[in-house]
């Protein structure tokens, strides 16, 4: 590039000053010779009222004719100048020519060799100063376009010496605009790409930390059982391992679920979708599998555009985060607000502290004893609540239920029924 940019100057610079240059000498050459033709009339216009006795002859600087019709050395035309060679003369005259009182002319040539040394003095200087002005304006744009570009080849170095296991590194900030911003953004996309394969080492960490719990008791129990069968039971061995895998089957799909989202960047499913139909169907899953009031006087029709499953997985999580804390009451209410509709699950369990807020959606997070495993959880049902919203290009929000536990509110797009 920085030959390029060196080149093209150079060229462009060279092309208009030739052109220039051409143009400049003409107009040098045409100017001088009006000039001098201007000073032959003159002078012929001086002559011409002058008497036989005080006529003059040509000098070395002047040639003078008096005609009366005959031959003459040039013939100009009325009021102009004629440029000629006359014999024995080793440059060009310019003549010029003024009628006499008594009859015939008066013709007066003066010398172009000031014209044409001065011409031939700018085109020695152009020839010289042209080349010398392309050779003085590559190399500033040489070594210019040099410093310009030293950033951009320290960042490029930058980058290639830059792997998987070296994304802490960053590219050298610059102060210029352009460059500046190109090492800002290239520094923010090695942010991402960072904070991107930390939560995902966190999240390959995690995940096999979990599942080595149903594998440890899984084994536990089986090496007690062969080692002192007397201690157990088939019974008990079989629903202790029915248990833990059971458990470690809901993880592997929750992390399957996370790892097809994370892949998967196409938009969901654009088909109309009952949000109380699906809400009042797990309300009633609740009222089965718990001893819990479950309040839906508040939900009202609201119908969104998406993925029934992911939306019906989506209430499930939030439905059984909320049963897991709930002390005896859970609310459901679902409302239509100018285009949004708005999702809220009020339980009157623990509630979440405001620091901890913004960290419940992340992966396998447990706060504190009162929302841990304990009761099952894997610390992902709201990290795929999160997800599932994000796609459907809702929000999700926690706040203090008035029962002072907490409250989750999901907003998301409004179906357009036209």
């Amino acid at each position: 590039m920085r030959l390029r940019v060196t080149l093209t100057a150079v060229l462009v610079l060279g092309v208009a000053l030739i052109a220039g240059a051409l143009v400049l000498v003409a107009l040098l050459g045409s100017v001088l010779t009006d000039q001098v033709c201007q000073d032959a009339r003159d002078r012929a216009a001086q002559l011409s009222s002058a008497t036989a006795a005080e006529r003059p002859q040509s000098t070395s600087g002047e040639l003078i004719q008096w005609t009366t019709g005959g031959e003459t050395l040039a013939s100009p035309p009325a009021n102009g100048c004629v440029s000629v060679e006359p014999p024995g003369y080793p440059e060009d005259f310019v003549f010029a020519a003024a009628p006499l009182a008594t009859g015939g002319d008066v013709i007066v040539g003066k010398p172009l060799v000031d014209v044409l040394d001065s011409t031939r003095f700018v085109r020695r200087v152009l020839v010289v100063g042209v080349p010398l002005m392309m050779l003085i304006v590559g190399g500033v744009t040489w070594v210019v376009t040099g410093r310009v570009l030293a950033p951009v080849t320290a960042i490029r170095r930058e980058v290639e010496e830059i792997t998987a296991s070296e994304l802490h590194r960053r590219v050298p900030a610059v102060r210029t605009d352009e460059i500046g911003r190109l090492a800002r953004t290239m520094n923010r996309m090695l942010d991402r790409l960072q904070r991107s394969q930390e939560s995902r080492q966190r999240f390959v960490s995690d995940a096999s930390h979990e599942l080595r719990s149903p594998i440890a008791a899984i084994r536990q129990h089986a090496e007690v059982a062969q080692a002192h069968p007397e201690r157990t039971t088939v019974t008990e061995l079989a629903t202790t391992v029915l248990d833990e895998d059971v458990r470690m089957q809901g993880l592997v799909d929750d992390l399957l679920l996370l790892a097809r989202s994370d892949e998967d960047h196409t938009e969901p499913s654009n088909t109309p979708v009952d949000l109380d139909d699906l809400i009042l169907a797990e309300a009633q899953r609740l009222r089965s599998a718990t001893s819990l009031t479950i309040d839906t006087a508040g939900v009202s029709g609201g119908q969104v555009r998406g993925d029934e499953a992911a939306l019906a997985r989506m209430i499930h999580n939030l439905a059984d985060n909320a049963a897991r804390h709930a002390r005896s009451r859970i609310a459901f209410t679902l409302t239509e607000s100018d285009t949004t509709v708005v999702l809220t699950i009020s339980d009157d369990g623990p509630g979440i502290p405001p620091a901890d807020r913004s960290h419940v959606f992340d992966r396998f997070v447990r706060l504190n004893p009162a929302r841990s495993r304990d009761a099952g959880g894997t610390g992902l049902g709201l990290a795929i609540v999160a997800t599932i919203i994000e796609r459907h290009h809702g929000t999700i929000t926690i706040h203090t239920a008035n029962s002072g536990g907490a409250t989750l509110e999901a907003k998301l797009p409004q179906a357009d029924i036209r």
